[in-house]
């Protein structure tokens, strides 16, 4: 352009009183951008606001094109949003119906799962075997690299952690009976889960998100097919037997970890750490850990599944799943756990 277009308050100023009609001059431009345009619009609010005729017959051929294209369909003035300041008892109101909804959802997937598990155990659920393989092998064999290498640092922090206060008191062959106990009885189940929760329990949320974005679910139901037995009864099963597997997977490794501490930096010689890892070690705690095991199977599966039932219908649902499976899998395994040891607490294990 060969001058510089003027700005707003002069546009408003020379548009002012006695001005009745509004026209263009564009002899002497040669180019034109979105500049152009911008101010024309800017001139087609000015008129408009004091009820001016605009001429557009000297605008530039390719100008008036774009003008009538931008002005062929008036803004909707109810379109834009606006911010409501919400009071305090609308938003816990809000919260509360939420809550509850969110409350009931949980109650009845239970209670389908539940439903479920009793037709299989009566053997009438309608599933397939070969899908309950491959989700075995997945949560089971293809999970034992992960959980060996957390398994084993984590008898390795145990091993140390336990050195520095124990060598003050010359009682370092007790670092044995800290991991043996440490695993088996908490370290093993918890931590087993938490990766478990991870890995599988999100991996079921999106795998049962995408089903629902791309209307498998709803096929299945259309063929009058529970999706609770098809679909999320193959992975409870599959993760309730596993689990177990993996925590004593998982306390042997740990143990095997204290072992490298010991024998490498605390001289203890391998008989003598064998020999309290299998003193310290009874059957309560034992079979603790794998009781917890069985129920934070159940948690794990439930939780992935459950977010990925409740999953929308786009995309980005599909991974708001995800991550929602793996918040509520770990808050419900280390609320569990707190549940047990006060339980264990009370029995005296």
């Amino acid at each position: 352009m060969q001058e510089k277009l003027p700005d707003s308050d002069r546009l408003q100023q020379e548009l002012g009183g006695g001005v009745s009609r509004v026209s263009f001059d564009a002899a002497g431009v040669t180019s034109w951008d979105s500049g152009l345009m911008t101010f024309l619009l800017r001139c087609w609010d000015i008129a408009a606001e004091k009820q001016l005729d605009v001429d557009e017959s000297g605008l530039p051929k390719g100008a008036g094109d774009l003008m009538k294209l931008a002005t062929a369909v008036p803004e909707k003035k109810d379109t834009g949003r606006t911010e409501r300041t919400r009071s305090l008892f609308y938003r816990l109101g809000s919260h509360s119906i939420a809550l509850a909804e969110e409350t009931w959802d949980i109650f009845t997937f239970l209670g389908e799962a539940t439903i479920a598990f009793l037709r299989f155990f009566g053997g009438r659920a309608r599933f397939r075997w070969r899908d309950l393989w491959v989700v075995v092998q997945q949560t089971g064999a293809e999970a034992l690299p992960i959980v060996a290498l957390i398994s084993f640092l984590v008898g390795l922090i145990l091993a140390y952690v336990g050195a520095v206060q124990l060598q003050k008191f010359g009682a370092t062959i007790y670092v044995a009976d800290l991991v043996g106990l440490a695993m088996v009885r908490e370290m093993g189940a918890i931590m087993t889960a938490i990766v478990m929760c991870g890995r599988t329990g999100a991996a079921f949320a999106a795998q049962l998100g995408t089903m629902k974005v791309s209307e498998e679910i709803d096929a299945l139901q259309t063929l009058g097919i529970s999706p609770m037995e098809f679909l999320v009864l193959p992975r409870m099963l599959a993760l309730c037997c596993m689990l177990p597997l993996l925590v004593l997977f998982s306390d042997f490794i740990g143990i095997i970890g204290g072992l490298v501490v010991s024998v490498t930096t605390l001289d203890i010689t391998f008989q003598q750490f064998v020999g309290r890892t299998i003193a310290a070690i009874d059957l309560p705690n034992f079979f603790s850990g794998l009781i917890k095991s069985v129920f934070f199977g159940v948690i794990v599966a439930a939780t992935g599944c459950l977010r990925g039932m409740q999953c929308g219908d786009s995309s980005a649902a599909v991974g708001v799943a995800a991550t929602s499976a793996v918040v509520t899998g770990i808050t419900c395994i280390i609320v569990a756990d707190a549940i047990f040891a006060v339980i264990f607490n009370i029995i005296g294990i």
